[in-house]
């Protein structure tokens, strides 16, 4: 296969139907086909990157290997395809204007005005083709953010609309769309599918192939109306699980629909044998009692831990159980009301975050786990909360705090890092990305990832003080991760209990769906074991 091929996934009608599934999914279809394959996401909002971005606003914020803060849909990429994504794989328009502002000022236009049309969409396309050129991928997908019609998003499908008539066949455009069931008519409405089409055409688009999101099976109509091949229209019907996709989309022919547009030989179809024996694992896991895992935060939202979601649900299917994700608000926890809020729960996930609010709420979860001797896993703050509330009820250090919370603290049991103290802008400045962490043999963590040096992703600010170590040590709280360069802790762990972990990174970026976490699997395990021996 010579030049590298582009595939464009718009969405219409609605937002949060699903395009980083789909492109996930298209993805997956053609990497089983051998081809090598990458997929980006190009967000229309003005900020740099999601970093400093709320939760509420964007879900949760993602972290590739390289350190770059990135969209949840990477997450997805990372999930289906087993690939390791970069700052190349997420654009935002705030990196395309700032990129082009840089070069205004350097003198690089050599005094030309500076347009939207040719500059802005230039630079999004010499974006588009980045990966593709430097790397020579077969296939490149590009997930457009946001809904067509969008103001923000027209520079993109000018874009689009350039690199189709440039590239010809090498250049495909999938949209994807919602079907909306009137119940009381009893009848699917393809007008909104219509609507989004001609919107898109409006912009110079004619969509290759549409996938549209529906309840119920469709008729030929829309295919006729919206000037595209009957073959190329496809269903996404709702899915008891994501990952069931890929399967749906190969049994319509997706797959063989693009390569046949794109000129390229079919072949015979994939198996999907690794992927399907994990389906057929999980439909048996889910048929199991569900094992309750309380994830202790402050978002109310699921997507607002969408990795830590996926990793615990596969770690339940390799463990041959449904798992149950409890949102616990920790907002709302106190001793008088714990016992109540982990009724049933077999294990406690405490979740990341940032600032005090919700805080105290985990420490009292934290307290209640420990002393009852329930798994427990804290992430990045989760872990920090660990060492806080075990500073105050077992070393005795009452005011024992955090220097994010309590500046003037005494005991600063968590500090800020030294290289973070002289910093003052707030986005991209974390410890972000891959760090190296050497494992204490015997521990907890050693049994489980099986190798006594790891690499895992990081995001923050804050770290556990080493002056406190020993004090630590000698109570009975290990210190069983350490960064070999910097000597910083990454994994504490009390091993007089059943499995009570910490780790200041974030093990979730990395659980996928073929190689689950091994931290995930063995929280999991120990939770299974924990309900067991209550019974």
């Amino acid at each position: 296969m010579g030049e590298t091929k582009y595939i464009f996934v718009t969405g219409g009608v609605a937002s949060s139907l699903g395009k980083g599934i789909i492109s996930s999914s298209i993805g997956k279809l053609l990497q089983a086909r051998g081809y090598k394959v990458t997929i980006q996401k190009f967000d229309p909002y003005i900020n740099i990157d999601p970093g400093t971005l709320n939760p509420y606003e964007h879900g949760e914020c993602y972290v590739t290997v390289d350190g770059h803060e990135a969209d949840l849909d990477l997450g997805h990429y990372e999930r289906f395809l087993g690939i390791q994504t970069t700052k190349a794989n997420n654009i935002t328009t705030g990196r395309i204007y700032k990129s082009v502002i840089d070069k205004e000022r350097r003198g690089d236009y050599l005094g030309k005005t500076i347009q939207v049309i040719p500059h802005i969409t230039d630079e999004i396309k010499r974006n588009v083709k980045l990966l593709g050129n430097k790397y020579k991928f077969n296939f490149v997908i590009t997930e457009i953010g946001g809904t067509v019609g969008d103001i923000e998003s027209l520079p993109y499908l000018e874009s689009i609309r350039q690199l189709k008539w440039e590239l010809g066949k090498d250049a495909l455009c999938v949209h994807l769309t919602y079907v909306p069931y009137l119940a009381a008519a009893g009848e699917l409405k393809t007008k909104p599918t219509q609507h989004s089409v001609k919107e898109l055409q409006s912009a110079g688009i004619q969509p290759d192939v549409l996938v549209l999101r529906t309840e119920h099976e469709l008729s030929k109509k829309v295919a006729l109306f919206c000037n595209v091949d009957e073959n190329a229209v496809v269903q996404s019907i709702d899915a008891p699980t994501i990952y069931e996709v890929p399967i749906l989309m190969q049994s319509q022919g997706l797959d063989v629909t693009i390569l046949k547009k794109m000129g390229l030989p079919v072949g015979d179809t994939p198996g999907l044998g690794p992927w399907r024996a994990f389906l057929e694992r999980r439909h048996k896991a889910e048929e199991t009692a569900p094992l309750h895992i309380a994830l202790v935060g402050k978002y109310d939202l699921q997507d607002a831990y969408k990795s830590i979601r996926e990793a615990l649900s596969q770690a339940g299917t390799y463990n041959d159980r449904k798992v149950s994700v409890d949102f616990v608000n920790s907002e709302k926890l106190t001793d008088e009301n714990v016992a109540e809020a982990l009724k049933g729960m077999a294990g406690v996930l405490i979740g990341p975050g940032f600032g005090e609010r919700g805080v105290a709420g985990k420490f009292v979860a934290i307290k209640y786990a420990r002393t009852h001797d329930i798994p427990t896993f804290g992430i990045c703050l989760g872990m920090q909360c660990i060492a806080i509330e075990f500073a105050r009820n077992v070393l005795g250090y009452a005011d024992a705090n955090s220097r994010e919370m309590d500046e003037k603290t005494p005991h600063n049991v968590i500090d800020i890092m030294e290289e973070q103290k002289s910093i003052t802008n707030m986005g991209g400045t974390m410890r972000l990305g891959a760090y190296e962490c050497v494992l204490q043999k015997g521990s907890k963590a050693y049994e489980a990832y099986g190798t006594e040096h790891i690499q895992e992703r990081h995001r923050h600010r804050y770290e556990f003080n080493n002056s406190f170590k020993e004090a630590y040590e000698a109570a009975g709280m290990k210190c069983v991760g350490i960064n070999p360069e910097s000597d910083l802790v990454e994994i504490v762990e009390i091993p007089a209990l059943k499995w009570f972990v910490g780790t200041q990174f974030h093990p979730e970026y990395s659980s996928t769906v073929l190689h689950p976490h091994p931290l995930f699997v063995a929280f999991v395990k120990a939770a299974i074991e924990n309900e067991n021996e209550k019974k």
